[in-house]
């Protein structure tokens, strides 16, 4: 034991991160750990067979199995007597009475269901199979290969449009349901698990616009994480880190999703789907208890046949036929990303501007606030989120982060620029301070001969010599470099070079022309003419109102009135006035016609068993 540990501290942890010892012998080499491993797992499996299992002896009135056959007369997979209150037999009888074969497959459905507004959710299962599928493809060639193959860009193309797909037929599913006011007879939960699939499939396919590592990837991770940032929800869901964003896209989402889509197609399958609403509204409180009472009771009326599997198969073929059409004939957009190397060769004046920016404090990275520093004040009402969990991807100085570091490790080679740094850095603070504010003013006048930047003389020191330099290194990539490679590992998280982009003005100008900010509704775009995000609507509505849009808590405002938004769709079942809106506008007698009209003439046929519900 170590001194400390033997003072009463804590001892430090095992660091099995240095070097392991291994066992040589023969041709084979294994590490102590590894046989560690299997003795353990030998031990475990040995102990399994040699020790009792709890409730191993025979008790009283134990029988052996029927093997003579079926009791016809038995309830179907009753457990033996006896064995009535063990924890597999109850769970089996209560999944096999509320979901048996008939209603897990069924083969009949009610004659009501007569309506194209019935095959959307098939539709939008099948296009969710077709875009699961294509991304599994993607992530077999790896995270380049849509960019620079012709194969992989066709797969992206599939993924793209299989998305798209599937979202616009979950939102028109959605919508039939309403009108149809399909919670009703005990279906709540139905009308939930459905808007919950919905929300969970917006935040897939933003976590798929993330993931992609062009321009319109970058635009939307730099505008969009000022309202993530607003709410706390930054600090751990950074959406400039790609790879944390592509885990989400690929592994953790996915996951919630289909979680949340098999439990509605269940709830579906168990509940059924809800009865015609009549086609006058029931006036009197005895008239709508009597209307209630009808829509949670079984469906006793007619029934057709209905072949679940065909109609699944037809969908998905006509899903595939959509989907490889709109890849071939229309791909897929993918503007490279802006680099510091593409943003100095296009804009260096910009350039410079936005590094004396960050070398005197001024840039809005420097001054932001959580979750990159304490500059700031973050947007509040009432409270700020942003404050609850404080700094959590420090850039406490933007000078030494996209200036000095960078420079500090080209000056090796440059004495020009050691004796700049040198200079530089011994100076007092308001020194550094006062050269950098007087280079940033002068640098808006700015030329350039032969590339070389010329700075009207502003008594800034060593400022232009330093900047001349980060200049230079940007032209070579190193600064893109620098900015990634401060972190370990993969280099994934791209914060700090975006960051230093979005400090500039070019981006934001590229942004403007095809049409990405949030005066455009840029939030709903894509690049080019393409499809973008549509369902994202009701978000980017709040930044269109007059007052929101100029307010300093703009997107604490559109996160607050888009979250109350979204609590009243998920509520609807139980808000009197807003759940009776599809009763008061007829919107069902349309989906309805074909019954309404064997109702009123009478050939609607009676007394049928209860049906499965149909998705």
């Amino acid at each position: 034991m170590t001194t400390t540990a033997l003072a009463g501290h804590a001892p430090a942890a095992i660091d099995l991160n240095q070097p392991g010892s291994y066992l040589h012998w023969n041709v084979f080499t294994v590490s102590v750990a590894n046989l560690v491993l299997i003795a353990v797992m030998v031990a475990i499996f040995g102990a399994a067979l040699l020790l009792p299992f709890p409730g191993h002896r025979r008790r009283p009135g134990d029988a052996a199995p029927d093997v003579t056959g079926p009791d016809e007369s038995a309830e179907p997979y009753a457990a033996a007597a006896g064995d009535e209150r063990m924890w597999t037999a109850r769970v089996r009888r209560r999944v096999l009475t509320s979901l048996p074969p008939d209603k897990l497959l069924p083969d009949r459905q009610p004659v009501y269901v007569s309506s194209w507004i019935y095959v959307f959710g098939v539709g939008a299962l099948a296009a969710l199979g077709v875009a699961i599928v294509s991304g599994f493809t993607i992530a077999l060639g790896g995270t380049d290969w849509w960019h620079i193959n012709p194969v992989g860009h066709f797969f992206n193309s599939l993924h793209l449009w299989s998305v798209e797909l599937f979202m616009a037929l979950l939102v028109i599913h959605l919508w039939g349901k309403f009108w149809m006011a399909a919670w009703r007879g005990r279906r709540a939960l139905t009308w939930i698990t459905g808007v919950a699939a919905f929300l969970a499939a917006v935040v897939e396919c933003f976590s798929g616009y993330l993931s992609q590592q062009n321009f319109d990837s970058q635009w939307i991770a730099t505008s969009g994480k000022d309202a993530f940032n607003a709410v706390g929800v930054g600090a751990f869901f950074n959406l400039m880190n790609f790879g944390q964003m592509l885990l989400w896209h690929v592994v953790l989402i996915p996951i919630i999703l289909i979680a949340i889509v098999g439990a509605h197609v269940l709830l579906v399958r168990v509940r059924g789907v809800s009865h015609p609403l009549p086609v006058a509204r029931p006036r009197g409180l005895a008239a709508r208890r009597a209307a209630r009472a009808a829509d949670r009771s079984a469906w006793r009326g007619p029934t057709k046949r209905y072949d679940i599997l065909k109609e699944g198969t037809i969908a998905s073929v006509v899903i595939l036929v959509l989907t490889f059409g709109l890849a071939g004939l229309l791909s897929s957009p993918d503007v490279p990303p802006v680099t510091v190397a593409s943003w100095v060769q296009a804009a260096p004046a910009d350039f410079l501007a936005t590094a004396a920016s960050e070398l005197d404090g001024t840039s809005e990275t420097a001054m932001y606030g959580p979750p990159y520093n304490t500059n700031g004040t973050p947007q509040s009402i009432l409270f700020a989120p942003a404050n609850w969990f404080g700094v959590t991807q420090p850039i406490t100085d933007t000078a030494q982060t996209f200036v000095l570091s960078p420079l500090s490790k080209a000056a090796a080679t440059d004495p020009a620029l050691t004796s700049a740094l040198a200079t530089y850095n011994a100076a007092s603070p308001a020194q550094q301070l006062k050269w950098a504010t007087n280079y940033g003013n002068a640098v808006t006048k700015v030329t350039f001969s032969n590339g070389t930047p010329v700075v009207p003389s502003a008594n800034d020191g060593p400022v232009p010599v330093m900047l001349a330099t980060e200049l230079t290194l940007a032209r070579s990539g190193a600064i893109d470099a620098d900015l990634v490679a401060q972190q370990p590992f993969y280099g994934t998280d791209f914060t700090k070079p975006l960051l230093f982009l979005e400090d500039g003005s070019y981006v934001a100008s590229q942004a403007t022309d095809m049409h990405l900010t949030g005066t455009q509704w840029g939030v709903m775009n894509e690049t080019g003419g393409y499809p973008g995000q549509p369902w994202l609507w009701l978000y980017q509505l709040w930044y269109q109102l007059p007052g929101f849009r100029t307010s300093t808590n703009a997107d604490l405002i559109a996160i607050y009135l888009t979250g109350v938004a979204t609590l009243l769709l998920l509520a609807i079942p139980f808000i009197p006035g807003l759940r009776d809106i599809p009763g008061w506008i007829p919107v069902h007698r349309l989906i309805w016609r074909d019954w309404n009209k064997q109702t009123a003439s009478g050939s609607a046929g009676q007394s049928q068993p209860e049906p499965a519900g149909q998705k």
